[in-house]
């Protein structure tokens, strides 16, 4: 998925962080975006894009970041995520609860 606009640099970026993902278990197609939303990222925040999303600029680096709001960090799993692991779950009244409700539930 390496773009035009991306330098050397950037592809052997690209690279690295694919490879890092395979090498974990991810997915092909799963590997290939996340390298790519974090060039991108790296992009705007070096001012190498021509646009850029506030985020990309004002948050913290994505290296730094490094898996921190994947599971408990920066406010945890998604209302969507809880919900859906309730639904496999076979949890009752999931759809009126609140996250910190479907958040206690599973934590049972």
């Amino acid at each position: 998925m390496p773009q035009r606009a991306w330098s050397q640099k950037r592809e052997r970026q690209y690279e690295h962080i694919k490879e890092g993902l395979l090498e974990r278990g991810t997915g092909e197609e799963k590997a290939e975006e996340i390298a790519a939303r974090t060039v991108n990222k790296e992009r705007a925040r070096h001012g190498e894009a021509k646009e850029a999303s506030r985020t990309s600029i004002l948050d913290m680096s994505p290296g730094r970041r490094g898996g921190m709001r994947s599971h408990r960090g920066s406010g945890g799993r998604t209302y969507d995520q809880l919900r859906n692991e309730a639904k496999q779950r076979g949890i009752k009244g999931r759809s009126r609860m609140s996250k910190a409700e479907l958040e206690e539930v599973l934590a049972r």
